[in-house]
């Protein structure tokens, strides 16, 4: 491995152990989408999740990470980010709920968020995580040979403001957290903004591996920190939705290591 100015630069077998690790944890989120529905406690999905990852034989990334408790970071409604499972909590009936989730694999991680909507959302929910989504894979498009980092940032952030104009409404960018180098470690250089002007910051070169994790709202991108120390909610408490993956710069394009295999 070498340094790419602050940006890890791995070998094809290294991005191929990457990819391993990026599919245990696609599996443990597609497990957690098909338990997910209305009075299922986060408690229980995260349940599924660190099951799913350990008999992979990987380990959950998150847990025990800084403190947190849980293999997931489980984010309902309001909750944009960082959400500790509680069965206390149960899913209702039109909630969205993000789901973060990462695992490590003989040393290597892999890192990934969807949105999943709780049986019929509203219709405004459901475009948010659309748009987020889209915002999400504009940025993916973007992580080739040769581009600047912040040709991602603005990737993500033009996806997100002409879906908002599409649909006639204003998104709220949470421009606090962002995306993430990944490799032997979960966060590594370089954050990785979502919004932001292009042609700055490192040049991205075959071998790098970044997370790009937009989150969005349907109201201001404000967001306040609750007592727990980890769960970040919107602070007008507006709905918010999060989609990741992590992508690896190759010379024939971006290599999406955390997508499903199909079929």
């Amino acid at each position: 491995m070498s340094r790419g100015r602050r940006i890890e630069v791995k070998t094809p077998g290294e991005l191929e152990a990457m990819r391993e690790a990026g599919l245990v944890v696609a599996g443990a989120l597609t497990a957690v989408a098909d338990a997910a529905r209305p009075g299922v406690s986060t408690a229980e999905l995260d349940e599924v999740a660190e099951q799913t990852i350990r008999d992979a034989g990987a380990v959950p990334s998150f847990k025990g990470y800084h403190g947190f408790p849980a293999s997931i970071c489980a984010s309902v409604n309001e909750q944009i980010v960082h959400g500790i499972p509680s069965g206390e909590l149960k899913l209702g009936e039109g909630d969205l709920i993000s789901v973060d989730c990462g695992a490590i694999l003989h040393g290597w991680h892999g890192d990934s968020a969807v949105t999943l909507e709780i049986g019929a959302v509203a219709d405004t929910d459901h475009a948010l995580s659309e748009a987020t989504k889209a915002a999400m894979w504009a940025g993916v498009r973007a992580v080739v040979a040769g581009a600047r980092l912040t040709d991602i940032s603005y990737a993500i952030q033009t996806a997100a403001e002409r879906a908002a104009a599409e649909a006639g409404v204003e998104y709220g960018m949470v421009a606090e957290y962002g995306g993430h180098g990944i490799g032997r470690q979960m966060h590594m250089d370089p954050f990785l903004p979502n919004v932001g002007k292009p042609g700055r910051g490192p040049r991205l070169r075959t071998g790098m591996a970044l997370a790009i994790e937009p989150m969005l709202t349907t109201g201001t991108g404000e967001t306040v920190e609750l007592e727990d120390g980890w769960t970040v909610v919107t602070a007008d408490g507006s709905r918010s939705a999060h989609w990741e993956h992590t992508v690896a710069v190759t010379d024939s394009g971006p290599w999406v290591l955390t997508a499903p295999e199909t079929p």
